[in-house]
């Protein structure tokens, strides 16, 4: 498994739309929201230099994502809210960070396959795929295992939702930058 990285902008109780966000979700667990959701912790990096092209990911139009760390830690190092993440899309067992920096593993996110919408945190809920009490104090599922579940639960059961068809991803934080 390949590692991916990316920089998104952080979501926590700072910000002026958390309290409506909570109300409507439910999930009065989350501390922070840390996730590949595109709206609620969109990338760092938005404007695609041409330089860029030399770092990134060029798979599925995913292009938020940099398969080199440092230098994505560098493009970033001026911004002082931000999650600097490593994730692995779809893996088939608990991946493991690289040793390039300090990593914490977060969770895993549900993420459509065809945009940057979570499941798991910005669908209103699944209640007959996963309770909201599930999810962790970062708006993620805790294991492998009960991630598949809920991908392939979403999947069975919302055929029609397009938020439905979903791939997992694990997440790591880097500490410290």
């Amino acid at each position: 498994m390949t590692p991916w990285f990316i920089a998104t902008e952080t979501f926590t109780p700072e910000d002026a739309a958390w309290a409506a966000y909570i109300e409507w979700t439910g999930l009065t667990q989350l501390e922070e929201v840390v996730s590949l959701d595109g709206i609620l912790c969109p990338a760092l990096l938005r404007e695609m230099k041409p330089e860029y092209w030399n770092y990134n990911v060029q798979e599925d139009f995913r292009i938020d994502f940099f398969l080199d760390f440092s230098y994505l830690s560098g493009q970033v190092s001026s911004f002082a809210k931000k999650n600097v993440l490593c994730v692995f899309r779809n893996p088939i067992k608990q991946p493991i960070p690289p040793t390039l920096a300090s990593f914490e593993f977060i969770g895993y996110d549900l993420v459509e396959r065809q945009g940057t919408i979570s499941a798991l945190t910005n669908c209103g809920g699944y209640p007959d795929v996963f309770a909201n009490a599930e999810l962790s104090r970062f708006g993620l599922l805790n294991n492998l295992p009960r991630a598949i579940d809920v991908q392939q639960k979403l999947r069975s059961l919302h055929p029609e939702d397009p938020h439905a068809n979903c791939d997992v991803w694990a997440i790591f934080r880097a500490v410290g930058l």
